[in-house]
């Protein structure tokens, strides 16, 4: 007899519906108490509430059809216009909204694809110049779109090695990528010098500021000194940036940027044969979700610019305290000099993997990296709240590993094994393997 789950005979009770989902997130990482370190972007109740509200009223709508759906046409254009003004655009600019950064990714290396094939027919083995740091995201890009991936190595405080992207460049690269900031250790590559290679060469240049393409904007208004990263740097082409992240919108919600209109062309694709009728569409995606459309307008006019340093000096003032106090730890150190509110850090004293592990069981989630062996955290405004009682669990928790010196079991375990295994192609296919048994997990 068959195994598989089938629906049930008649529909449950809408009260024991939603009692069973809230019995089954019982063991979700609690974001809501701050205690979560990725993944979600809160800042506060009453943003949460903005975003939901307005999710719900275009929950049913389908941006698939602007024609169909005005109203979500303008939240696009509005949500569009305001983060290429946030990010310095000539007038010349244009932009589209995505289901997230990878998605975004995904559309800078297609456009980079399609402006190769159209102006430089010749290059037959296109290439992308992408710091070792970049999101995975441009791996799958580079898989999908058959752009090979070639990685520029990082400089000893994790940049992006300008002098080796020089001795990278070829006949054969179309776009050059850095990361503002990049995620392991939150560091903003050198954009202006990566720029200056791309415009040199007559080729692409995308910055990813998936992540703090809400973030780092507000830093003039709030006193933090930053370098360029922006359209402002002469060779930028296109910029990415997720308003679900620091922008605090619904998930589904990232921009794609490009400096002149002619560019963003080559995002798009139509097909005018199909006997259901034209069809176009701007992005990976067909059906587009007119709830994350509409929320992210209604957060973005909610905060307004105010609102947006308000919440840059508050997440940036915890960070501050956060990254201070893990120093002060005595086995503990911050990885590198993070630019923004994501950091990483590591041990000396302990095994950072079991310290994860046990920090899992006084109920916070930390990211776990390597190369090196590293912790990361994601910091918003919200943390303020919990910065002190984190810092002492973790002091706490550094200083029990240090005295029982327990072997590694579980995910420290885990970790470390394929952490440090010389084969990647063999640990890539057990990252196949374990997604692929999910379905069987309970």
């Amino acid at each position: 007899m068959s195994t598989m789950l089938r629906l049930p005979e008649t529909g449950m009770d809408k009260a024991r519906v939603f009692s069973t989902m809230e019995e089954l997130r019982a063991e979700d990482a609690d974001w809501k108490h701050a205690k979560t370190w990725s993944l979600v972007y809160f800042a506060g109740e009453d943003i949460l509430a903005v975003a939901k509200e307005a999710y719900m009223r275009f929950f049913s709508e389908n941006g698939l059809n602007p024609m169909a759906f005005p109203s979500l046409r303008r939240f696009e254009r509005d949500v569009v216009q305001m983060s290429l003004s946030m990010m310095h655009a000539p007038e010349t600019a244009a932009g589209s909204m995505t289901s997230g950064g990878s998605e975004s990714l995904l559309m800078a290396v297609k456009t980079a694809r399609e402006w190769q094939r159209k102006t430089r027919p010749h290059v037959k083995a296109p290439e992308m110049l992408i710091p070792l740091s970049a999101h995975p995201a441009l791996e799958k890009a580079a898989h999908y779109f058959d752009v090979a991936a070639v990685h520029i190595p990082l400089t000893a405080d994790h940049r992006a090695d300008v002098e080796a992207a020089k001795k990278l460049v070829n006949d054969n690269t179309i776009l050059i990528l850095g990361s503002a900031p990049q995620y392991p250790q939150g560091v903003v590559d050198p954009i202006t010098e990566l720029a200056a290679i791309a415009k040199e060469r007559s080729i692409l240049c995308h910055v990813d500021a998936c992540l703090g393409g809400f973030l780092l904007p507000f830093f003039e208004g709030i006193g933090r000194k930053l370098p360029l990263f922006d359209f402002r740097v002469p060779g930028v082409t296109s910029i990415s940036a997720d308003i679900h992240k620091y922008g605090y919108a619904a998930k589904g919600a990232s921009v794609i940027m490009y400096a002149t209109r002619e560019l963003r062309r080559f995002q798009y694709f139509s097909y005018a044969d199909w006997p259901g009728g034209l069809y176009a569409s701007p992005s990976m995606t067909g059906t587009r979700p007119g709830g994350a459309i509409a929320a992210a307008w209604a957060v973005m006019k909610y905060l307004g610019q105010s609102g947006y340093e308000r919440l840059a000096r508050e997440t940036m003032e915890t960070t501050d305290a956060l990254r201070k106090g893990i120093d002060a730890i005595p086995g503990l150190r911050i990885v590198g000099n993070p630019d923004a509110s994501v950091f990483a850090f590591d041990s000396d004293r302990v095994d950072v993997y079991q310290l994860a592990d046990l920090m899992d069981k006084k109920g916070y989630k930390l990211d776990r990296q390597q190369r090196p062996p590293c912790l990361h955290m994601m910091v918003t405004a919200a943390h303020s709240v919990i910065k002190d009682a984190f810092l002492a669990d973790l002091a706490a928790a550094v200083q029990e590993l240090a005295e029982t010196k327990p072997a590694p079991e579980g995910s420290a375990a885990m970790y470390g094994m394929l952490g440090a295994a010389p084969d990647r192609a063999a640990v890539g296919s057990m990252l196949i393997d374990f997604m692929d048994g999910l379905d069987n997990m309970p």
